[in-house]
């Protein structure tokens, strides 16, 4: 396993981004000018290069980085190394919003939908990123649902699974892309989230979770969405999980 760190939200390089455990190696590139969107296909160009490399070193990747859209640069990197992974997303929100349903504008709550498709001009054609099927990616938890998402996922697809009663059963065929935000457990029991979604499960049962998913031996790449503020302790609180996690899956 090699750990990268890719210190940012979005386009914006955060130097002092917690993480769970120390990184092998980091992603830190000048961005050019330009939109959002420019920018992260600039960041992500690089960080699916350090991906591709370490698997094709033989190494299983765990990416962390400060959101979510940090995936498109993961998956890409597979892509390059010549896998085709399904997905795995577990996360307090649905990251499925569109630029036309958003009203927040905020470009961190899309990375899911445009993994399956959405709007290839954006990011993923500058990238090279081949969209993944719905019928092959498993959405756990995603409590915190705007309506546009509500009825996209009603007809979407997509695989979708409490944290309790995630199974092997429910997981897609073929090598798996597991992603975790870290805002997928309950916010009373993991303090400083930028987006808190309360009423969900502890880390306890997201630690079981994910360890049942990397028990498949199908796991290619791991990627952290470590989307929380400075100073409250919150990537020591995960740490035993990813520890464990990890563990598993050497």
């Amino acid at each position: 396993m090699t750990h990268i760190l890719v210190p940012y939200h979005l386009d914006e390089y955060v130097p002092d981004l917690e993480v769970p455990i120390a990184p092998d190696t980091a992603v830190t590139v000048e961005l050019p000018d330009g939109d959002p969107w420019y920018r992260m296909a600039h960041l992500y160009d690089s960080v699916a290069g350090a991906v591709a490399d370490a698997v094709q070193r033989g190494a299983r990747p765990a990416v962390s980085s400060g959101d979510c859209t940090t995936s498109l640069g993961a998956m890409t990197g597979l892509q390059r190394a010549g896998l085709d992974p399904a997905i795995v997303w577990f996360d307090g929100h649905g990251d499925v919003q569109t630029l036309e349903t958003t009203t927040s504008g905020y470009l961190g709550g899309m990375p899911l939908r445009i993994l399956v498709g959405y709007r290839p001009e954006l990011i993923a054609d500058p990238l090279g990123l081949r969209a993944v099927a719905e019928e092959r990616v498993t959405l756990v938890d995603a409590r915190d649902l705007d309506p546009p998402e509500t009825e996209y996922l009603a007809r979407a697809a997509i695989r979708r699974r409490v944290v309790d009663d995630l199974s092997t059963d429910s997981l897609p065929d073929g090598p798996l892309y597991l992603h975790l935000d870290f805002d997928v457990v309950d916010s009373e029991e993991l303090p400083g989230l930028v987006f808190p979604v309360s009423g969900g499960p502890g880390l306890t049962a997201v630690t079981e979770a994910v360890r049942r998913v990397i028990a498949t031996g199908r796991v290619v790449a791991f990627g952290m969405g470590c989307t929380w503020h400075p100073g409250h302790g919150a990537a020591g609180r995960v740490r035993p999980l990813v520890e464990a996690a990890l563990a598993a899956w050497r």
